[in-house]
């Protein structure tokens, strides 16, 4: 019980660090992309500081969330709070979804009236610099949401790769627009909103494996190794839901039919030693011990 309490803690600050970093560096990037978008009137870097807006939204919905999910199991939460996360998650995509409409708006404000974006130096530094510490945010909330094992970095960090393609593609409405060529800036825009609800439906496809209990684990793997261990005479039936960090296991395992209840209870103790040991994601065994009929014993032997 210690152990399992000092990884979910190093877990939950794990990762709380880290969207308290990227909201610090999200929130520059939104504030200099819509600032300088509304003062030279360009949708699509306004478009784009919305969307970076939004992953500065979603560290906070994760800072909120993370501190749920990290709850113990209690009498109403017997599996415990994880997820809580995947909630959030959900609530992450529904925000993507949320932006594309704010920019589809001014899309079509701007193809129903005149509409003119004026083009600085200015525009291309703030791009190019906003486009390098989203970069930075991406490589880095990957690299930690897999080494933690967390689901809402993961997405988070797919809803910031998604701001790099977006700032490249402002960048190149830029230029077009600064060579007389003013509705690319619209068209842009358009584009931006449908790479985001790209994004926004990955997100909640992903999350709603989990609510739905989709298999999250190699079941052959779980089988190859609990009929490696002593007395179990077969494995099956094996379910398995969660999330890739999060697995709950359960399965059923044959066992000598005359074997006294004390000595299958024990192999069945040893499984759920050895299932955790050399699957670390799995946080909870569920094994139902059967007895091996003489029909079952010539059904495996054939």
């Amino acid at each position: 019980m210690a152990r399992d309490r000092i990884i979910k803690e190093d877990y939950t600050s794990g990762v709380r660090k880290v969207l308290i970093y990227t909201l610090i560096l999200n929130s520059a990037v939104a504030f200099a992309k819509i600032l300088y978008g509304h003062m030279t009137d360009s949708i699509a870097m306004t478009s784009d500081g919305l969307h970076s807006f939004m992953d500065g939204v979603s560290n906070i919905i994760g800072l909120f969330g993370i501190w749920i999910a990290s709850h113990p199991p209690d009498r109403e939460h017997p599996y415990g709070h994880r997820k809580y996360e995947t909630l959030f998650t959900i609530v992450i995509g529904l925000m993507i979804f949320a932006t594309c409409f704010q920019i589809l708006n001014k899309v079509y404000v701007s193809f129903s009236g005149d509409h003119k974006t004026i083009v600085t130096e200015t525009s291309f530094a703030i791009m190019l610099f906003t486009m390098a510490v989203n970069i930075f945010v991406m490589w880095y909330e990957t690299k930690k949401g897999r080494e933690l094992g967390s689901d809402f970095l993961v997405a988070d960090a797919k809803h910031t790769k998604s701001d790099i393609f977006v700032s490249f593609s402002v960048i190149i409405s830029l230029v077009f627009t600064k060579l007389g060529y003013p509705y690319v800036d619209t068209v842009v825009g358009l584009v931006i909103a449908l790479l985001i609800g790209r994004i926004g439906y990955e997100i909640l496809k992903s999350a709603s494996d989990v609510l739905v209990d989709t298999m999250c684990i190699d079941t052959s793997v779980i089988e190859s190794a609990v009929k490696k261990i002593e007395g179990v005479k077969g494995c099956h039936d094996i379910r398995a839901r969660g999330t890739d960090n999060c697995v709950y296991l359960d399965f059923h395992i044959l066992v000598d039919g005359n074997m006294p209840i004390a000595e299958a209870h024990a192999i069945a103790d040893n499984i759920e030693d050895r299932i955790k040991n050399e699957f670390p994601t799995v946080a909870d065994v569920m094994v139902h011990v059967e007895p091996e009929i003489a029909e079952q014993k010539t059904r495996r032997n054939s």
